[in-house]
C-alpha cells in the first residue's frame, strides 16, 4: 500500500501555498492492472479538513474536485512555461493572461481517468455558455513517452475535444515537459518497459492576472460528469471580473443526500423481471454487500450497442466481487434481448418497461451508469458511455478491496 504524498514545488518556483490536501494519482495506459495496487487511491477522505468553497460553488461540489482556495495574499503567480499545442504552435501561459485558465496534466496516452476528465471539460465547455470565450482549459502533456504533436492532437480529436476552441494539450521535448512538471509539483513515475506513466491530477485554477486562486483534482468523482463538469466551470467564471461573468449551466452537486438521486444518499430500490428470464426477478437489495454497477440501456441506442462490450468485459475482469445488472429501458424485449446474445452479455439484464426506475435515478439520457456502494449508497452517477478501463479504474478506487484482485 502506497503511503499518502504530499508534493511541494520545486525550489526554483514561487513559494507554495499553505499545505494542501493529499493528492491524487492517476494510472494510465496497458499497466492499469499493475499500478493500481501500488499508488491509486491517495488522498480520498484523508485531508485535515473539508475542502473549501469557493464562491460559486457549494461544500458538496467542492469535496468533489478536493479543492483549496488559496487566500488572496497567499495566491502565487502560476510558473510560466512555452510549449507547443496541437496545432504546433507555441503557447505559454503568459501569453494566456486576460484568461481564466484551468491547468491539468494528462497523459496522451490515457485509456481512463484522464479521458473521463476529458468529458467534464467538454461539458464544462458546454455549461459555460458565453463565457467560454474568457475561459481556456489548457493540459500539459505527463507522458515523455509519447511527446510528439500529433499524439496530443489525436488524443484531443479521439475524446471530443479538439471541436473546442479554448481547449489547448501542449507537449514538447521530456526535458521541458519535466521541468514543467516540477515547477507545478507534479509527480509523473515512468517505467520504461511498457511506456507507460503513472502522474498526480493536480488541477490549477488560475486567475486572468496569472495568479493560482485555488488547487483541486480529478480522481473517481470526475465520473460523475454533470456536476463535476458545473464545478469546473463555475470556478473558472469565479476568477473572471465581474462585467465578464455570466451564468452556468448544468447541476451543482446537491448539498444534501435529502436529494434521491444525491451522492451518498440510498440508491432508489427496485424489483424488476429478467430479461427473457420467465418470472424471474432482479431487485436491489440482491446487490447490497458488493460494489454493484447497475448501468441504463436500451437495443435502440447506438451508443449502448457500442458500450454493452465494454461492460461486459469489465464484469468479467472484476468476477463476482462486483454485481453488474443492466437496465434495459422503454424496449422492445424481444429486441434487446436479441441484442444482448448478439454481443455475448452474461451479466444480469432486467426490463424496466415503464421507465419508471429510470425515472427515480433521474437519467437525463441512455446509457447511464449508476455505481452503488455495498452498503446502497450513490457513489457515481455517468452519463453517457464508459470504457472498460474507465469502469475498471472507477470500481477499484471505490473499493479499495479489489485493488489488486
Amino acid at each position: 500500500m502506497a503511503e499518502t504524498l504530499e508534493v511541494e514545488r520545486a525550489a526554483s518556483a514561487p513559494a507554495p501555498p499553505p499545505p494542501r490536501s493529499p493528492l491524487r494519482f492517476a494510472a494510465l495506459g496497458v499497466a492499469l492492472a499493475a499500478v493500481l495496487a501500488v499508488v491509486l487511491f491517495l488522498g480520498v477522505g484523508t485531508g485535515s479538513g473539508p475542502p473549501e468553497a469557493a464562491p460559486g460553488i457549494n461544500s458538496a461540489s467542492a469535496y468533489l474536485l478536493r479543492l483549496d482556495v488559496l487566500a488572496t495574499d497567499q495566491s502565487p503567480v502560476a510558473p510560466n512555461f512555452t510549449l507547443t499545442d496541437q496545432h504546433g504552435q507555441a503557447v505559454s501561459l503568459r501569453q494566456l493572461r486576460g484568461r481564466s485558465i484551468v491547468l491539468s496534466f494528462n497523459d496522451d496516452r490515457c485509456t481512463d481517468i484522464c479521458t473521463l476528465l476529458a468529458q467534464d471539460v467538454v461539458a464544462a465547455d458546454r455549461d459555460l455558455g458565453p463565457a467560454a470565450r474568457h475561459v481556456v482549459f489548457l493540459s500539459v502533456n505527463a507522458n515523455p513517452y509519447y511527446p510528439q504533436v500529433a499524439a496530443v492532437a489525436s488524443w484531443s480529436q479521439e475524446h471530443g475535444l479538439a471541436r473546442l476552441a479554448n481547449w489547448l494539450f501542449v507537449t514538447g521535448a521530456p526535458a521541458q515537459l519535466e521541468q514543467v512538471w516540477q515547477r507545478y509539483g507534479v509527480e509523473v513515475e515512468e517505467d520504461p518497459t511498457t511506456r507507460t506513466v503513472v502522474h498526480s491530477t493536480e488541477l490549477y485554477f488560475i486567475d486572468p492576472a496569472g495568479r493560482e486562486r485555488a488547487i483541486g483534482s480529478f480522481g473517481t468523482a470526475t465520473a460523475d460528469t454533470e456536476i463535476f463538469a458545473h464545478a469546473l466551470a463555475q470556478l473558472a467564471v469565479d476568477d473572471l471580473p465581474p462585467s465578464e461573468q455570466r451564468p452556468v449551466g448544468g447541476p451543482s452537486a446537491p448539498s444534501s443526500v435529502a436529494d434521491p438521486t444525491a451522492i451518498g444518499a440510498r440508491a432508489p430500490a427496485f424489483a424488476l423481471p429478467v430479461l427473457g428470464g420467465q418470472g424471474r426477478t432482479v431487485t436491489s437489495t440482491s446487490l447490497h454487500g458488493a460494489t454493484s454497477v447497475v448501468n441504463f440501456w436500451s437495443s435502440t441506442c447506438t451508443a449502448c450497442r457500442g458500450e454493452l462490450p465494454a461492460l461486459e468485459q469489465a464484469s468479467r475482469a472484476l468476477g463476482s466481487r462486483v454485481h453488474f445488472v443492466g437496465i434495459d429501458v422503454a424496449d422492445n424485449p424481444s429486441a434487446a434481448l436479441r441484442l444482448a446474445r448478439q454481443l455475448g452479455v452474461t451479466y444480469p439484464l432486467a426490463v424496466d418497461r415503464s421507465g419508471q426506475v429510470a425515472s427515480a435515478y433521474q437519467i437525463p439520457g441512455l446509457p447511464f451508469t449508476a455505481i452503488v456502494s455495498p452498503r446502497g449508497t450513490l457513489e457515481v452517477l455517468h452519463p453517457g458511455p464508459l470504457t472498460t478501463e474507465q469502469l475498471e479504474y472507477i470500481v477499484e478506487n471505490l473499493d479499495p478491496a479489489l485493488r489488486g484482485g
